[in-house]
């Protein structure tokens, strides 16, 4: 016998992103990013590398009630993963979502044997820098202006296989909101002005 509260909600079901999810997921990228979001293209160039023998990239959304609520991306190549971009919708910040994505993605860098993940994250996104502390990410560096137009620096973090802290903590309910990240070395460049990282 099951019972059912009142007023609960199942938590997201994370899964693989499909060509079929990318109008929810800009309608979602436009909202949260409404400055610097991705582009289709951008999207579709990802997932082109998303599938198949040779995909060194790994793309997720997390789904609740037939709803787009969040996701993720990472890129993998020669052993350094980079988290591309991580977002959760308004409604679900602070309910652990954030943290279960990018479990996922370090999962992800797992897979493809990577020894270290790189991110890129706005220098006033305190929360979500708390978040990636929390996962043993540490700060490397500064790209100044690179979220643009708003020409918002981003500080640079790693996480590497051989840290300390490379477990990843349980799914914390104050989880970070939404964080673009930056592009992996080999891929192409969007136009500074369609970028958020």
């Amino acid at each position: 016998m099951s019972t059912t509260v009142p007023g609960a909600v199942d938590a997201p079901v994370l899964r693989e992103m499909r060509w079929w999810d990318l109008d929810a997921v800009l309608d979602l990228e436009r909202a949260l990013f409404p400055e610097d979001a991705w582009s289709a293209g951008m999207f579709w160039s990802e997932l082109a590398y998303a599938r198949g023998p040779a995909a060194n990239r790994r793309y997720l959304v997390a789904e609740s009630g037939g709803r787009i609520v969040g996701y993720g991306g990472l890129a993998a190549v020669d052993g350094t993963g980079d988290i591309q971009t991580i977002a959760t919708a308004r409604d679900h910040w602070g309910s652990g979502l954030g943290a279960r994505l990018l479990t996922a993605l370090l999962t992800a860098a797992t897979d493809f044997e990577c020894h270290e993940v790189l991110l890129e994250v706005r220098v006033d996104n305190l929360r979500a820098q708390r978040l990636y502390e929390r996962f043993g990410f540490v700060p490397l560096g500064f790209r100044r202006g690179y979220y643009q137009p708003g020409n918002v620096d981003a500080l640079v973090m790693r996480r590497t296989a051989t840290d300390p802290d490379a477990e990843a903590p349980d799914p914390d309910p104050d989880a970070a909101p939404p964080v673009p990240a930056a592009p992996a070395p080999d891929a192409p460049r969007p136009k500074e002005s369609d970028h958020h990282g």
